[in-house]
């Protein structure tokens, strides 16, 4: 308490003793220690602790100086030890509830990873990412993050009925999930894009350019894009147009794609436009409409959703719905964030924008 009104009235820190010097030129050598933080700063170890754990009463004059030795002997906080302390691991989730595969098929997911990560890091806070695709990884996912290992959790693809969600705020877990989750009976905060404002903005376009058999491939029925895409897609076309232009991928994955646009044209061969729920997808379509001797945007329009990477790799390049995977990874840390600080939570819409390349 003495070395904490000292500074308070001199306004100045404790000169560092001669010795402190010797305490920097060891922790050089050895890796400093909050003791050799303590002695170059010319304070208590009990200081230097009560700076480290954000503690208020500390004099202005004494942080400075434990903040100075710091980082003038390149001392770095035990994370651990900090954790036991505040009880917060500064660390979160990034769940998949995806195969692995998928993880590295689909671009969208590192779209993600890195605005969450990058986010994330201005909060001086870590992401791990974890793969719940099956039953057996959602219980390892489910044991470590009840263990505490981290503060709270970002959803990412999740299903219908996926038992996690449910299980997580059974823990009381803080979780965000991407896109809103279905049929779970659980109110978990969200963010996504407008996913079927996106759609219809698609198909109107489709309709405008004079197109009058205007199929689609909706994604998985059991995810919320699935869903609200096809949604949006039946708001231009209607409720009552042929069940044949219309059909379901088993996933989100080129292979997918083609299964589902080889069954459309077996289906409806006399299409002439279809809006495929990603843009994954629709790069599986357009390999099979190549391979069916129909040109691209010629004989069949086709439109996609993400304006992911692929958009641009297809031959033409693909006209899509963008949706600014970046933002919504800002906007799920923060939304988390206010979930950790006791504020309502909110969900959040981002906007979509159509973009027009060459396939309609």
């Amino acid at each position: 308490m003495a070395e904490n009104r000292t500074a308070a009235v001199g306004q100045r820190a404790p000169a560092p003793h001669p010795k402190s010097r010797g305490a920097a030129r060891r922790a050089m050598r050895k890796g400093p220690t909050i003791d050799d933080v303590a002695k170059l700063a010319g304070v208590s170890r009990g200081t230097v602790s009560r700076v480290l754990n954000g503690a208020r009463y500390v004099s202005p004059a004494a942080r400075t100086a434990v903040e100075r030795a710091m980082k003038e002997s390149g001392y770095v906080v035990n994370q651990s030890a900090r954790t036991l302390v505040t009880r917060r691991a500064n660390a979160v989730a990034f769940i998949v509830s995806e195969p692995q595969e998928r993880l590295f098929e689909d671009p969208n997911f590192s779209v993600l990873l890195r605005s969450c990560t990058q986010e994330l890091g201005e909060r001086d806070a870590n992401l791990v990412l974890m793969l719940a695709g099956t039953a057996s990884a959602r219980s390892r996912v489910l044991r470590f993050v009840r263990a505490g290992h981290v503060d709270g959790v970002l959803l990412v693809s999740t299903h219908s009925g996926d038992p996690l969600i449910a299980q997580l705020q059974e823990s009381r877990v803080p979780a965000v999930s991407c896109g809103r989750s279905l049929g779970t009976g659980v109110g978990v905060p969200y963010v996504g894009a407008d996913d079927r404002g996106g759609a219809r903005s698609m198909v109107d376009y489709l309709r405008r350019a004079g197109r009058r058999r205007i199929a689609t491939i909706a994604g998985p029925l059991d995810t919320p894009g699935g869903v609200d895409r096809l949604d949006g897609y039946r708001d231009v076309v209607g409720e009552d147009s042929p069940r044949r232009l219309v059909v379901a991928a088993a996933d989100w994955s080129h292979a997918a794609g083609e299964e589902a646009m080889t069954r459309l044209l077996e289906a409806s061969p006399d299409l002439d436009a279809v809006f495929v729920a990603s843009d994954l997808l629709a790069a599986g379509a357009m390999a099979v409409l190549r391979r069916a001797g129909r040109t691209v945007p010629d004989d069949v329009a086709v439109g996609g959703f993400d304006d992911s990477p692929v958009a641009v790799a297809t031959d033409p390049q693909l006209t899509t719905v963008r949706q600014p995977l970046d933002l919504i990874g800002t906007h799920m840390v923060r939304v988390l964030q206010g979930v950790f600080e006791g504020q309502t939570p909110v969900n959040v819409i981002v906007p979509t924008e159509l973009v027009v390349r060459g396939t309609a």
